[in-house]
């Protein structure tokens, strides 16, 4: 299979996308497919990855977050790249700028199109302080997904968002975890000791520093007695975080065997974000046999069995947040117990099952676009229903 891989972002800045793709493009690799990466460029983007070409984009970094490019092409451009690459399908991850130009690109070509929803842009205007902006981002995001031949979100949260948006042709695509890599063993009592010397609980996050992230909702931890609050990242909040909580440990951004240790030496993993459509560092900390503590909003209401892995908490009740974490630091045997089931909950779900998966879902895109209506897609979501897993009561994705 020929496979175009567009990319919001990508290498060298490292989230949950990029994360996310190159797992996916290693499995291309060991399938023999062939691949073509396009991604806004920067002077650390790699051109060639697992033999695939990666053709950069020009770019523009946020004022607020350099980090995170936008790039800055015309759909013509992409239009003679994936003409040149003739790829089967174009898979589309987090598309918003890029890749609305590459669904005008794909449409213009008649390639069937796979746009994989991972980030919830229009509820970060709030966050950033552009409440306003919000429906004008929604409507961005439904006229990409309302193009798309099938769309993947990673929960049946973003399921719901999507749906409620009044798009269609929705299919459940989870993330995998390596639970070689993150696993308990790798618990480190050497770091351990350097970080909490009085043989205090360790509670950590890890993720981005950034405003949508919600990090300083950890402050109300600071003070748990026999308790060090790690902090496990980078961001541009990262010094007002530090001035606010002080008696933290932050690491900076960690990654490889480093971040496997740290993850599988905490006592209790947080996460404070209410804008996650998955949240992978809650499933790497579950491989890692870590009970979670997180809020009940997004993708942690499919990652977290509440009163058996860890607990979620209303959003916004820092009270809750604490005596949860409270509950499970103080008690040794239900942490133990919570530990295993975490651990117990996503061992099946490696890489190589969900990255077959996607394959699947590549192969239905072809079959659909082969018989599209001539007008094209409907806006509808409750035409060309496509059967997503629900719980037990609920109504299918899809179905009136």
């Amino acid at each position: 299979m020929r496979v175009a891989l567009i990319a919001e972002s990508f290498l060298p800045h490292m989230n949950g996308v990029t994360h996310s793709l190159l797992r996916v493009i290693d499995h291309l690799a060991e399938r023999g497919d062939q691949v073509l990466v396009i991604a806004p460029k920067t002077a650390q983007t790699p051109t060639e990855l697992s033999g695939f070409s990666v053709q950069g984009l020009p770019s523009l970094a946020l004022p607020a977050y350099p980090n995170v490019r936008v790039a800055t092409v015309t759909t013509n451009r992409v239009v003679r790249m994936l003409r040149r690459f003739a790829p089967d399908v174009v898979h589309l991850a987090s598309p918003f700028v890029l890749g609305w130009r590459a669904m005008l690109a794909a449409a213009q070509l008649e390639i069937p199109t796979v746009a994989v929803y991972q980030t919830d842009v229009p509820a970060y205007a709030s966050r950033y302080g552009f409440p306003a902006a919000e429906p004008f981002l929604w409507q961005q995001v439904q006229r990409i997904h309302q193009r798309a031949t099938l769309n993947l979100a990673p929960s049946r949260y973003a399921l719901d968002q999507l749906e409620a948006h009044g798009i269609g042709r929705l299919r459940l695509w989870v993330r995998g975890v390596d639970a070689a890599r993150f696993s308990p063993e790798k618990a480190d009592a050497a770091w351990r000791a350097g970080v909490a010397p009085n043989g205090e609980r360790i509670v950590g996050y890890v993720g981005r520093l950034a405003a949508e992230k919600q990090v300083e909702d950890l402050r109300v931890l600071c003070t748990l007695p026999g308790v060090r609050l790690v902090i496990v990242g980078d961001g541009p909040v990262r010094q007002r975080l530090e001035q606010l909580m002080p008696g933290a440990v932050f690491t900076g951004f960690l990654g490889g065997e480093e971040l496997a240790r740290t993850v599988a030496s905490f006592d209790v993993f947080v996460h404070p974000g209410e804008l996650e459509t998955f949240c992978q560092t809650i499933q790497e900390a579950m491989a890692s046999g870590v009970p979670v503590v997180a809020t009940g909003r997004g993708g942690p209401l499919d990652l977290v069995d509440s009163s058996r892995t860890g607990w979620l908490y209303e959003p916004g009740n820092l009270i809750e947040l604490r005596e949860h974490v409270a509950d499970l630091v103080g008690d040794d045997t239900k942490r133990a117990a919570f530990s295993e089931a975490a651990r117990a909950s996503v061992r099946s779900r490696s890489w190589k099952s969900v990255c077959s998966a996607l394959i699947g879902h590549y192969s239905t895109a072809v079959e659909l676009h082969a018989r599209r209506p001539d007008s094209g897609w409907p806006t509808s979501a409750w035409r060309w229903p496509l059967a997503v897993p629900r719980r037990a009561g609920t109504r299918p994705h899809g179905t009136p």
